[in-house]
């Protein structure tokens, strides 16, 4: 019984995978229809797991479902990216804090491991973005694991996937890596100290310079 119900789950998880990571590179573009018949060719499968992997999509806000026009990838305005961020500035800045004040040396050594790859992917005349973008990522989802909170990390999974659709026009931006190497810093000497209201602090902050650089 496992077989039967199984593939197909994994099938349609996969395939909603895949242009998950399209949408996220450009090559399907904000406001852009998506061709289902021509997807389901390419990738040699029926429309019915495409159509699956288009409504968990959907449901991550990546695509847009319109009745009787089909599914179009998302369009951020400038209003859902302020919320995003707000949201993620609440949930992650509650997350320092509680790392700030309960975390092991164990774990603060963790986050200082992320923060020097994250420094290694800045180098002047070196810096490699998606790297840079992708540490950045591990370091934020690794903060959020050590404050240990299930539900916290599950909005705020849903959340950073709407934000990867402006991600280009944020780390990208003239100076918005260094400026947010600089914030890291900060946070990270707030939670050495174990400062808890600094942390909360500094990390409100990255999120509003954030958003300042992706509007």
């Amino acid at each position: 019984m496992s077989a039967v119900t199984l593939t197909p789950r994994a099938l349609y998880e996969e395939v909603a995978e895949l242009l998950r990571q399209r949408i996220y590179r450009r090559e399907l573009e904000p406001g852009s229809w998506i061709d289902e018949l021509k997807l389901a060719e390419e990738y040699g499968i029926s429309r019915t797991p495409l159509r699956e992997a288009l409504k968990v999509l959907a449901a991550e806000g990546l695509v847009t479902m319109k009745v009787r026009r089909g599914a179009y990838v998302t369009e951020v305005s400038e209003k859902d990216l302020a919320d995003v961020y707000h949201l993620l500035s609440l949930l992650e800045s509650d997350a320092a804090g509680v790392v700030a004040q309960n975390a092991t040396a164990a774990q603060i050594d963790e986050l200082k491991a992320l923060h020097a790859e994250l420094e290694a992917a800045a180098r002047p005349g070196q810096i490699d973005h998606d790297l840079f973008f992708t540490i950045n990522e591990r370091f934020h989802m690794r903060l959020l694991a050590i404050a240990d909170n299930r539900w916290r990390d599950q909005m705020v999974a849903d959340l950073r996937k709407v934000m990867k659709l402006n991600r280009q026009n944020s780390l990208l931006k003239s100076g918005r890596i260094d400026e947010s190497l600089k914030e890291h810093r900060a946070i990270m000497a707030a939670l050495i100290e174990k400062d808890a209201p600094a942390a909360m602090a500094r990390m409100r902050e990255h999120f509003s310079s954030g958003l300042e650089a992706a509007a």
